[in-house]
């Protein structure tokens, strides 16, 4: 909830995969503070999107639900989560190791995935500079902001 209250008190739309949980909890924090909130569905599950939701996207499989969150995603926040948590993370690493995505803020939030990342750039296979670790909300929002409010390069 705090992740998408402070996205929205600071002008960021929260994207995520509309369901419940997580996902709800952060686009309710969005949108009690005043922010845009854009779930992305899919049609295999029976779920229904979250009350917190200005806008969905339905899709009709996995892959174009992930595509489609990363396609309406700027910036990625990763928060604690499971095997679909890692699959966006992963993708999204992927894709900006391989120059196929602008490079943008890739953001683990607290310390939950740094044993997986620090496992797999020990495989000296893959570069982890894209991923930005950070302790507080605070100091995401402050990634952010240098990113894409600051002058950039």
């Amino acid at each position: 909830y705090r992740t998408g209250e402070a996205l929205g008190q600071a002008g960021y739309m929260v994207v995520n995969g509309g369901y419940q949980g997580t996902m709800a909890a952060s686009a309710k924090g969005a949108r009690e503070a005043g922010g845009q909130t854009l779930g992305v569905t899919c049609t295999i599950w029976s779920s229904q999107p979250n009350e917190w939701l200005d806008q969905t996207i339905s899709t009709d499989n996995l892959p174009d639900r992930l595509n489609t969150l990363i396609e309406e995603s700027d910036a990625y926040i990763v928060l604690p989560g499971s095997t679909g948590t890692l699959l966006e993370l992963a993708s999204c690493w992927e894709l900006i190791n391989k120059k196929l995505l602008d490079p943008v803020p890739l953001i683990c939030l607290g310390p939950f995935w740094r044993p997986v990342i620090d496992t797999i750039v020990k495989t000296g296979e893959t570069d982890g500079a894209c991923v930005i670790f950070v302790d507080t909300i605070t100091e995401m929002i402050a990634t952010l902001d240098h990113f894409f409010k600051e002058p950039q390069r």
